[in-house]
């Protein structure tokens, strides 16, 4: 897949529309607000008084999808909304020559994410993913230090992801399900620590914390068994409820060793007294967990469109990552291990 920029480093500002003034939103729009030779034209939201609140906050304007797209200015695309507008807004970017940065996932189908992918292929622009787990800090070390052979080969995943909450039912119900909405993340994990891909998937789940989740369709528990076109084994757990906190943590076994990435605490004081030995619960949700790698993933994306370099998160890896939520999907309601790409 093509995701060249010019190789010219520009020396006018990069004009960026942000489509999506939600909390992620807001995050992208504030860091990206620090990128130096970028700035914030407009802000784009259905709610127009959220659209109002972040453009003053950041001395943007407010408009609507056809007046930003138009703009011959605007260099680049953010797109925060609903999922539902993704595919579409990545089109029109391409269609109009202008960069992409997407929140994941690209499309709830594989078939329409596919059709963006070609639309990105054919305009020849950058379009970058939001799995902005890849920037974290911890877990960049961790997949460096593979790379380097710390641990020799690597033969086992097992990956840890849990939310303190579940989302209200009404998000679930349009979130595509928890292997599209949630698992997502943990599916791009598993194929940028590994460096391998999915050869059969066995998914299965439950409702434990909200029987209203049962209701919308959907689980809030999971269990996931990947085997790669290597022999490679991963082993991913979630759950939309952890009373601790944002629990996000995954380790790698080696043919010469381990290395785990735990979890990012407030703080790393740690209290011992004649009773215990304690500190701080995990950070309380991905805002918090993830506040470093957001911002240095956006840096990425605007290093990438001003240098012609190549991006880390593709919309080809997008595409991987939701094929691997669809096989998940079937797996869970078929009640069998399936073959990634077709039956096993």
């Amino acid at each position: 897949m093509t995701n060249a920029a010019s190789p010219a480093v520009r020396s006018t500002p990069i004009n960026v529309a942000v489509f999506g003034a939600g909390r992620i939103g807001r995050i992208h729009a504030a860091n990206l607000a620090r990128q130096p030779g970028v700035k914030l034209k407009y802000v784009v939201d259905v709610n127009r008084e959220a659209a109002a609140a972040l453009a003053a906050e950041h001395g943007a304007q407010v408009a609507d999808v056809d007046g930003a797209m138009g703009d011959a200015s605007i260099g680049a695309t953010v797109i925060c909304s609903s999922t539902d507008t993704h595919a579409g807004l990545i089109e029109q970017s391409a269609a109009q020559k202008k960069h992409v940065f997407c929140e994941k996932p690209v499309d709830l189908t594989v078939e329409r994410a596919r059709a963006c992918a070609a639309a990105v292929e054919r305009a020849g622009v950058v379009c970058m993913i939001g799995f902005q787990r890849r920037f974290d800090p911890t877990f960049a070390a961790v997949k460096a230090r593979i790379d380097a052979g710390e641990i020799g080969t690597p033969e086992m995943l097992v990956v840890t992801s849990r939310d303190p909450g579940a989302p209200p039912v009404e998000y679930i119900l349009r979130s595509g399900g928890i292997f599209k909405d949630m698992l997502i993340h943990d599916f791009d994990i598993f194929r940028w620590i590994l460096d391998d891909e999915a050869e059969t998937l066995h998914a299965t789940g439950s409702v434990l914390s909200d029987p209203a989740i049962a209701d919308a369709g959907d689980i809030d528990s999971t269990a996931v068994t990947i085997r790669t076109r290597r022999g490679r084994l991963c082993q991913i757990n979630t759950a939309r409820r952890a009373a601790y906190g944002y629990d996000q943590r995954f380790e790698v076994l080696g043919s010469e060793g381990m290395l785990q990435a735990g979890n990012v605490r407030p703080t790393e004081v740690v209290a011992y007294s004649n009773k215990a030995v304690s500190s701080d619960v995990p950070e309380a949700f991905f805002l918090e967990r993830y506040r470093a790698a957001y911002a240095l993933e956006i840096a990425h994306f605007f290093e990438a469109v001003t240098r012609g370099l190549p991006v880390r998160t593709t919309v080809a890896d997008g595409l991987k990552a939701l094929e691997l939520a669809e096989a998940a999907t079937r797996s869970w309601r078929e009640g069998r291990a399936v073959r990634v790409g077709g039956d096993a």
